[in-house]
């Protein structure tokens, strides 16, 4: 081969690999169809039906990517939406939809229960699902407030109850102006915290996605 046909093959090669019109747009068609109207001859016209009919495709094709832009613009608008009514929620109550917590295999639980309340005497009662009080624990005296509380998993007796779900109620007095009764699962609203994008209210001591929550009320 010569030293010209390489030097012309390189060339070539080079020339294809940077066309920056490799991939013809609508509005390449459209000169092209403008382009062959305005040079071909009358008496042998070439066949401009497949521009046409490649050009009214490309059409459909950028009005769909128009759509489907608007559409990510408009689930961003409502991401951004959702995050403000997240915001807009502090202050006031949430709950979880359940006032139950799950007992596992040698577990010691820990669960929050928030007293609107301050707190003379009192007890918590842990409930099985017959509805059958298993465990109670006596309440000090305590300000309002969202408590913590630890469960060895045992029943009044001592004996280690089997896995489940437990559900959690308290009656409570402050001592002067009457009796209360408090509810696992129904916290106020402290604040929300956003994680890669996504929000999370803080219901007592814990964070939970706004999905999570079943009902908020003031």
């Amino acid at each position: 081969m010569s030293t010209s046909a390489i030097t012309n093959s390189t060339t070539t090669n080079s020339v294809t690999a940077t066309n920056p019109k490799s991939v013809l747009g609508k509005d390449d068609f459209m000169k092209l169809l403008l382009t062959e109207l305005q040079y071909q001859d009358p008496t042998d016209p070439m066949d401009s039906e497949k521009i046409l009919d490649q050009t009214s495709q490309l059409a459909t094709l950028e009005s769909a990517d128009n759509t489907n832009k608007a559409m990510e613009k408009l689930v961003a608008q409502l991401n951004s939406s959702s995050d403000l009514n997240a915001v807009s929620a502090i202050g006031k109550t949430g709950s979880l939809g359940t006032d139950s917590i799950t007992l596992g295999k040698d577990d010691n639980p820990t669960f929050d229960m928030y007293f609107k309340h301050n707190i003379a005497s009192g007890t918590i009662h842990i409930t099985d699902t017959q509805g059958n009080i298993v465990k109670t624990f006596d309440l000090k005296t305590h300000d309002a407030g969202v408590q913590s509380f630890q469960w060895d998993g045992k029943d009044n007796s001592g004996n280690r109850l089997p896995e489940g779900k437990y559900s959690i109620t308290s009656d409570y007095s402050d001592g002067s102006t009457g009796s209360y009764k408090s509810v696992y699962g129904i916290f106020p609203i402290e604040s929300v915290r956003f994680d890669s994008g996504k929000a999370l209210l803080k219901l007592g001591n814990n964070y939970y996605p706004l999905s999570d929550i079943k009902e908020i009320y003031q």
